[in-house]
């Protein structure tokens, strides 16, 4: 199985959080592990975006040291393959994680290791490193994004960086502000993703499209849009779909709302994703499975998915 959009810092071991909590002296109001889970889980149902996203504050506190990266990479690297997955990529910004004096460069080594590393330990799968940028506003945030698309030119050879992103508050910067990113990262022959779709509508998409996005993040609003559906579809885009994740970040307004019926009969290539996997409580299975239950998607159906995914992997 193939997995495209994982973010790292929704996806750690609570036991690990745990450990390097303590480890780091980063204080939590949890007194066991079941106290934990419940802040580092989103609720059912999630009352909006903003209780989805503070489940993240915890765990990105605890990645600010080198050691810490190098062992969430490594440990996700494990749990993935152990539930079967032979190929995924891993996404988190480098900005994110300088709270302690690291550089981005560091960072992103600390990853490499820890990939390097699970997949030693566990050779039947193959992982990548997507490294994103995120929206925002001033110079400050717009050097650090220059530099993490710099360093991903600098790490592209190297076998596990794959690619770059753009996530963050696509509501607020609309992604048309990130172009000059995008057109340095098409310098340098970096592959691209960009979220887009899941908080705005279907212009964010069109957007990301123009920046020459080869894959889109959810993308779940092209569905509004038939001509849009159209060109993905005929320009074999891949969409990044989290069903579990679209519902607790309010991206659709109940499961039963869902369009991925929809986008994937009207021939885009939709693939499944569990985007944050502590966040949402949930596994690429579990997504199969709900995809079945809730949507009707036939095994021969979730099997041509998977090729979708297979196909859109930036892995070489």
């Amino acid at each position: 199985m193939t997995e495209l959009h994982i973010h790292l810092d929704g996806s750690l071991r609570p036991e690990t959080v745990w450990e390097l909590a303590k480890e780091q002296n980063i204080p939590f109001e949890a007194e066991n592990m079941a106290g934990l889970r419940t802040l580092l889980q989103a609720p059912v149902p999630c009352g909006s975006l903003s209780e989805y996203l503070s489940r993240f504050a915890l765990p990105v506190a605890c990645l600010q040291e080198e050691y810490a990266l190098e062992r969430a990479v490594r440990e996700l690297t494990e749990d993935l393959a152990g539930e079967g997955q032979t190929c995924a990529e891993i996404r988190f910004a480098p900005k994110l994680h300088l709270q302690k004096g690291l550089s981005q460069e560091q960072v992103i080594r600390a990853a490499i290791r820890g990939a390097e590393q699970g997949m030693k330990h566990v050779p039947s799968i193959r992982v990548g490193l997507l490294l994103c940028c995120m929206r925002g506003e001033g110079a400050e945030n717009e050097g650090q994004n220059m530099e993490t698309i710099d360093l991903a030119s600098d790490f592209q050879n190297g076998g596990v960086v794959c690619g770059v992103d753009l996530a963050g508050a696509e509501e607020v910067y609309d992604t048309g502000l990130f172009r000059n990113l995008f057109l340095r990262a098409d310098r340098y022959g970096l592959k691209r993703t960009i979220h887009a779709g899941e908080a705005d509508g279907p212009d964010s998409v069109r957007k990301a499209l123009d920046m020459g996005a080869m894959r889109i993040g959810h993308g779940i609003s092209a569905a509004k849009d038939e001509s849009l559906m159209r060109e993905l579809a005929d320009r074999r885009i891949p969409l990044e779909v989290c069903i579990t994740s679209n519902v607790q970040t309010k991206g659709v307004p109940s499961l039963q709302d869902h369009p991925i019926r929809r986008l994937y009969e009207a021939g885009v290539r939709v693939t499944l994703n569990t985007d944050n996997r502590t966040v949402s409580d949930t596994t690429l299975a579990k997504e199969i499975s709900l995809a079945k239950s809730a949507f009707g998607f036939t095994d021969r159906e979730l099997e041509q998915m998977e090729r979708y995914a297979a196909e859109g992997t930036f892995l070489a």
